[in-house]
């Protein structure tokens, strides 16, 4: 198993990029543009996003908000889980997460690597960690998603 903190492999950035190119496709902007969440990878196995912490993403006492970090967490789960499923009849939705904010960070890059804990027909379960700059963890949170057929 990869070390949830190894940088992306080759197969890993090759369907990283198949994967980006169908998001692409279809999605509208969203809450990712708006708080600058970027993918550095998108596999069935692990996502990885980064975000920075500025304006869009701090508190009124200027640390980052934990709306913040809990949006990257649901962002990675999602996005791992829509990668999980047969996207021309399912589609993925979250149906609880929680959350435990462990370091408060005034600004930098904050990283969300997320797994998959359960990928099963109706639901998935992903565990996410978010690390400051350092490598220090921020956050860590639990996503549970429920496997949905398209309309």
């Amino acid at each position: 198993m990869t070390s949830p903190h190894a940088e992306p492999t080759a197969a890993a950035r090759a369907e990283t990029e198949v994967a980006l190119a169908e998001l692409n496709g279809v999605r509208a902007p969203s809450l990712i543009d708006t708080l600058g969440i970027e993918v550095v990878e998108l596999t069935r196995e692990r996502v990885i996003l980064t975000m920075p912490i500025d304006e869009r993403t701090r508190q009124p006492f200027g640390i980052l908000h934990g709306g913040a970090s809990v949006a990257l967490i649901e962002t990675a789960a999602s996005l791992g889980a829509w990668w999980n499923v047969d996207r021309t009849r399912e589609a993925a939705v979250g149906i609880e997460i929680n959350a435990n904010h462990l370091r408060a960070r005034r600004d930098g890059m904050v990283r969300c690597v997320a797994t998959p804990v359960h990928r099963g027909r109706t639901t998935q379960v992903w565990s996410a960690t978010i690390t400051d700059d350092q490598d220090r963890p921020v956050c860590i949170g639990r996503c549970t998603l429920a496997v949905v057929p398209l309309a």
